[in-house]
């Protein structure tokens, strides 16, 4: 029997989803009573408590998964991947799909996967899978710890911070049986396509209705009903003009001067990225060769979790025209994935880049529409290092990811398509982009409201 108070179990498998939800007004003067699942160290738990206020926090128990469980997901995804790129006309998907596995074990483990998915790519056989696969996580000790865990805790509804916590399947079960209303975001504009939807809710909160029509194409089997177009609180920080460190503080703090242009460039991860360094080089290397490093600056902000020292040539080389702008992220190489999240101060230097700089440039990140928030230009990387470090790398592959086809036009960003371009596009003069601005429509959907929108939803 479920609690007449309104308790909400906040599920975080993981950090990647504090910036959006805890550091934001979501969870804010809230007459609901809060409880955070987690799998938190004690620093991380007092960084959030100081943003967001708990009655309790419980640890998730230890959740060992099952050879039989984990060789059904990944199967599932490789068959939905192989599904869905038959359904769209677009194989980029299966770049979804890792292959460089470390291990003899692993190696065996996924080629079986491999060579089987092929044989359950049909709408029919992936269901079936699914249907074994919830079978399965239901039969693992850690489904009776987590329906004991929820049976005491009572909550009300129960909340996940993303889709792809491995974890989460099995707690969305567990509460799913017992009555328990359960939400969960979908957490980034280019994850439905990829098919890790590990979990089963009540309620899918994603940005747009763009993305809602997606769920339709790739999750046919969840009611649209179900499905809510919310935005995402991810973008609101741009409107709180608080968030703006003072311009001489910020100049002063990363060595900039206050006489000349920001050209900002953001990184990629290593993989969707390999050869960021090489076109950082590239507009360092440009600025110079125009002669024009004292009207411009580059402010380089790296990928959070990216914590390489790929790019230590290019910054010690180009130091005179290179800052450095380090995102403030709690980040410990040698820890678990749950300790890496972004500091509150993270927010505010990242506001302030977008709103200080002229223009952003780099290989189509998201950051697109951070800086279009300010109407700022954007521009997309759209040619190919000669000397590759990864020879089977192209931009035609990342520009070709399904998340792309949501743009009304290709004008929505400036493409640099060619070295010999650098200084051309980066210094040019550009007017506010509506085509930008429709795409922001698209895929942001109402990202100004959406606070209030999940607020209701989640009765809070």
């Amino acid at each position: 029997m479920l609690s007449s108070q309104n308790k909400v179990a906040l599920l975080f498998p993981d950090g990647v989803g504090i910036k959006n939800y805890l550091y934001t007004e979501l969870f804010q003067q809230t007459d609901a009573e809060l409880v955070l699942l987690h799998n938190f160290d004690p620093a991380t738990i007092s960084a959030i408590k100081k943003q967001t206020t708990f009655v309790d926090t419980i640890e998730i128990p230890t959740y060992k998964e099952s050879v039989r469980e984990k060789f059904l997901r990944e199967l599932i995804c490789l068959s939905r991947l192989h599904y869905n790129a038959q359904k769209v006309l677009n194989n980029s998907l299966l770049t979804n799909w890792k292959t460089n596995h470390i291990g003899v074990k692993q190696q065996v483990f996924y080629k079986a996967i491999a060579i089987v998915a092929p044989f359950f790519k049909h709408y029919y056989t992936i269901l079936f899978l699914e249907k074994q696969y919830q079978k399965s996580i239901r039969k693992n000790k850690f489904y009776k710890q987590m329906v004991a865990l929820l049976q005491q805790l009572n909550p009300t509804s129960l909340f996940c911070s993303h889709q792809r916590g491995v974890k989460a399947a099995t707690i969305f079960a567990a509460a799913n049986d017992l009555g328990i209303q359960t939400s969960t975001v979908i957490y980034s504009w280019d994850n439905l396509p990829k098919a890790r939807l590990a979990l089963r809710a009540d309620n899918y909160l994603v940005w747009s209705d763009y993305m809602k029509v997606e769920m339709s194409q790739f999750y046919p089997e969840i009611n649209q009903d179900t499905v809510f177009a919310t935005g995402t609180p991810q973008f609101e920080c741009y409107a709180d003009k608080n968030n703006i460190i003072e311009k001489d503080s910020f100049y002063k703090r990363y060595k900039l001067s206050l006489d000349k242009k920001i050209i900002c460039f953001s990184g990629d991860d290593i993989k969707t990225s390999p050869d960021d360094p090489k076109y950082l080089a590239d507009i360092a290397a440009a600025l110079l060769n125009a002669n024009l490093e004292n009207q411009y600056q580059i402010l380089f902000r790296r990928c959070p979790v990216d914590v390489s020292d790929r790019f230590d040539a290019v910054l010690q080389q180009y130091s005179d025209v290179i800052k450095v702008a380090a995102p403030l992220w709690n980040f410990n190489a040698d820890e678990h994935w749950t300790t890496i999240y972004p500091l509150k101060d993270d927010v505010k230097l990242l506001v302030s880049t977008a709103y200080y700089s002229a223009i952003v440039v780099n290989v189509g990140s998201t950051m697109a529409f951070d800086f279009s928030m300010y109407n700022k230009p954007c521009v997309f990387i759209n040619y190919d290092q000669e000397h590759q470090n990864e020879v089977t790398w192209s931009v035609d592959t990342i520009y070709s990811y399904q998340h792309f086809k949501s743009m009304p036009s290709k004008n929505a960003v400036i493409w640099l398509n060619n070295k010999s371009e650098i200084i051309e596009v980066l210094t040019g003069s550009y007017p506010v982009n509506k085509e930008m601005d429709k795409w922001k429509k698209i895929v942001l959907g109402n990202y100004k409201n959406a606070t209030s929108q999940i607020k209701l939803l989640l009765k809070i």
